[in-house]
Formats: structure tokens, C-alpha cells, sequence
């Protein structure tokens, strides 16, 4: 469920807001804002000191700080610890636009076009991801310092997404348009998909030099690995090698057939049959 601040934090959202610069011999109390203006920017200065330094490295001292405000102003806004963590996942919700992901591809859905549903989630979630990295950052951490903030993204944005998109391919399976395979199973390698690439793009190679494609080409190459997979047209519809047959299988198989096993024709052949 949405915290009851997801609609004040969404109408403050696209307010563009400064941290005050604190000068020699100035109090740590930036100039005065509007509730809606001071919220926001204590909650942007928390979530980057949170990807830098995690949770357990950052005090509301800090965030204060940083901030320009007092430690009292920052608890006048957020209450709790919790309310705090609640109100980064609320205005990334703003930012996206929906805690759905199937609402950004709606009219794909509508005409059942498989490849442009996942083409398109791709690419939204691609550029979200270029465009923030800094929340890639702050949820890496808070899963490795297994904080309550994993497991609110978990209920709020992760568990949404499997069960929304999983919902469409179980509804595309019915209809033949999907091979029969484990909702789940598909949404997970789809997102590893995703996900491993932004990673790898933000934290590791941001200068692209192991692969330097566009968004809209990942996100194209990735849908149409996810639907048509990477073997070639001559492989046919051959999924896996068959399997070896045991040696009571091969036996049973030559006597259906009229045929001796090898063995025994050997044993008759040293007996002088």
C-alpha cells in the first residue's frame, strides 16, 4: 500500500530545489522554504547521502547538515526512520509515474503486441535507470545491509511487477501466443536481462567499453531475445538433446524389433550357433 504522503510528495516532485550553500559564520539553518519545497530536498539530500555511504554510515545529523537545516527540522518532516524510507520509495513512485509497469505500455497490451509490451518496458526501465543511478546505488545497499528499505521496494515495486507483467504472459499463454513456461521464470529473465545491463552500464563500465548500444536497441534486442531466443532457424524446434537411451531401454527396443542384442549374438557365435 502507497503511504499516505505518496500525494503531497508527487505534487512537490517537479519543484526544482537547491541545497543551500552554507557560509562562513552562517547557521546550518538554510533560507526558509515552503513545507512542501523543504521536504523534498531533505529527502533528495537523504537519498544521495544514502547511496554513498549507505544506511548505517549516514546519521540525520548528516542528512541535516547537508541539507542546511536543523536535526529538528528534518524530524519535524519525517517523523520516523520509516516514514523516511517510506517517502524515497513514494517519490521514486512520482518519478516513474505508476507503480504499475503494465500503465507504460497500455495500448501494447490493448492490441496484444508481445514484442512491443517488452521492447517498451525495457526501454522505460533502461532510461529510468540512466537517469538515476543514484537510486540503483541506495537499493544495492540496502539489500547488503539487509535494511527495512529491500523489503518495502520488494512489496511495493518488485513483487508488482511479477505478479502484473506475470499476469499478462499466464493470459498470452492461454491464448497460445507464449510457449507454456513458469510466469515467474520469464519475468525474472527478463528483468536479469534488464537489470544486469544497467548495472553494468552505472557501476562498472560507464564508459561503455564492452558494449556501447543505445537504449532503444538493448531494449529491442533484449525483447526479441526474450521471445525468440538465440538459437538459429536451421537448430528447428530442437530445445534440448535427446536423451540416451539406458541399456535395458536399447534391449527391450531391438527384441520388440525381432532383433537379438549384440551381446547375445556374441555368446552365440562363441558357441558355435
Amino acid at each position: 500500500m502507497v503511504s499516505e504522503y505518496l500525494l503531497q510528495t508527487c505534487r512537490t516532485v517537479q519543484i526544482k530545489v537547491a541545497v543551500p550553500k552554507k557560509q562562513a559564520g552562517s547557521s546550518v539553518i538554510g533560507a526558509r522554504m515552503a513545507g512542501g519545497a523543504r521536504r523534498l530536498q531533505i529527502l533528495r539530500v537523504a537519498m544521495r547521502l544514502f547511496s554513498q555511504r549507505g544506511f548505517v554510515g549516514t546519521t540525520t545529523k548528516e542528512i541535516a547538515l547537508a541539507a542546511g537545516v536543523s536535526e529538528a527540522m528534518v524530524f519535524r518532516h519525517f517523523a520516523t526512520k520509516e516514514e523516511l524510507y517510506s517517502a524515497i520509495l513514494d517519490q521514486k513512485a512520482c518519478v516513474h509515474d505508476s507503480l504499475d509497469p503494465r500503465t507504460v505500455v497500455a495500448e501494447a497490451i490493448e492490441r496484444k503486441d508481445d514484442f512491443a509490451v517488452f521492447e517498451g518496458l525495457a526501454l522505460d526501465a533502461l532510461e529510468h535507470h540512466d537517469s538515476d543511478p543514484e537510486f540503483q546505488r541506495l537499493l544495492l545497499h540496502s539489500a547488503l545491509e539487509e535494511h527495512e528499505l529491500a523489503e518495502m521496494f520488494w512489496e511495493k515495486f518488485v513483487r508488482r511487477v511479477y505478479n502484473s507483467l506475470g499476469g499478462y504472459i499466464r493470459a498470452r499463454q492461454r491464448e497460445g501466443a507464449i510457449v507454456n513456461v513458469e510466469p515467474a521464470l520469464v519475468v525474472r529473465a527478463f528483468i536479469g536481462m534488464v537489470m544486469h545491463h544497467s548495472l553494468v552500464n552505472n557501476l562498472w563500465d560507464r564508459k561503455r567499453s564492452l558494449l556501447n548500444i543505445s537504449n532503444q536497441k538493448a531494449a529491442r534486442e533484449f525483447a526479441n531475445l526474450l521471445l525468440h531466443g538465440v538459437g538459429s532457424s536451421e537448430a528447428g524446434n530442437r530445445l534440448a538433446p535427446p536423451k540416451a537411451k539406458s541399456p535395458v531401454a536399447a534391449i527391450s527396443n531391438s527384441l520388440s524389433k525381432g532383433k537379438r542384442p549384440a551381446r547375445e549374438k556374441s555368446n552365440r557365435k562363441r558357441s558355435g550357433r
